[in-house]
């Protein structure tokens, strides 16, 4: 999306924080230069009370979200829905953006999914592109590939795009899980926003997996205003 001489830049918020344990700092500096690279102007915060700036928000092309756990006021999330229901898109990976704020049911409305579950240990499994969405963009000369990190475990909302799954390796403690088809990579539309969802990214090496770091970029184009 890299800006042509002249144009007016997209704008970009990078909100980071919550659990220290997904590095939302390194990830979260990581996206942003991604972003810069892609021709975006960006702006990082290390606070939800980005989500109560109307006027930040309404300037705000595309949210991307390093949040894990922690908690939301109302109002910060009744901001957040609001900017993307009148068109800003919504974009992150894994407990970032499908592990946060895990009272908010209103907030698991929009993103499409929640985390429950994962193995204690790491699970190796295979990344699946859905054929019928070969032409999406963000899927666009994406092969099956194999990653090793936290397999998650959702909720889903029925009514998301999914674009890419995963069978679910066999979990000691939830062998009744065995077997289950799992939507690693998704997009939904809120109002007049897009909002884009990938479930790997546990830490910084998940993320510079080619395909993944090739995907969420995409995405993040996707989800743009």
């Amino acid at each position: 999306m890299t800006e042509q001489p002249g144009t007016t830049p997209k704008h970009a918020l990078m909100v980071r924080g919550g659990w220290d344990g997904h590095v939302p700092v390194p990830a979260g500096d990581r996206c942003a230069a991604a972003l810069k690279e892609d021709g975006y102007a960006v702006t990082v915060s290390d606070t939800l009370d980005s989500y109560l700036d109307a006027g930040l928000l309404a300037g705000t092309d595309l949210i991307v979200q390093c949040w894990t756990m922690g908690s939301i006021t109302g109002e910060q999330s009744a901001g957040l829905a609001a900017a993307v229901r009148a068109g800003t898109g919504l974009a992150g990976w894994h407990g970032g953006i499908v592990d946060a704020f895990r009272p908010d049911t209103r907030y698991q409305l929009m993103t499409g999914g929640q985390f429950v579950h994962h193995p204690k240990e790491f699970s190796t499994y295979e990344v699946r592109p859905r054929p019928e969405h070969a032409g999406h963009p963000v899927l666009a000369g994406i092969e099956p590939f194999t990653v090793t990190t936290e397999q998650y475990y959702l909720h889903m909302d029925p009514a998301v795009e999914v674009l890419a799954d995963s069978v679910y390796e066999p979990d000691p403690d939830h062998p009744e899980l065995d077997g289950t088809v799992v939507p690693v990579v998704w997009t939904r539309r809120w109002g007049a926003g897009r909002v884009f969802v990938i479930t790997v990214g546990h830490n910084l090496a998940d993320l510079e997996v080619p395909e993944v770091d090739t995907m969420l970029k995409r995405g993040m184009r996707w989800a743009t205003r």
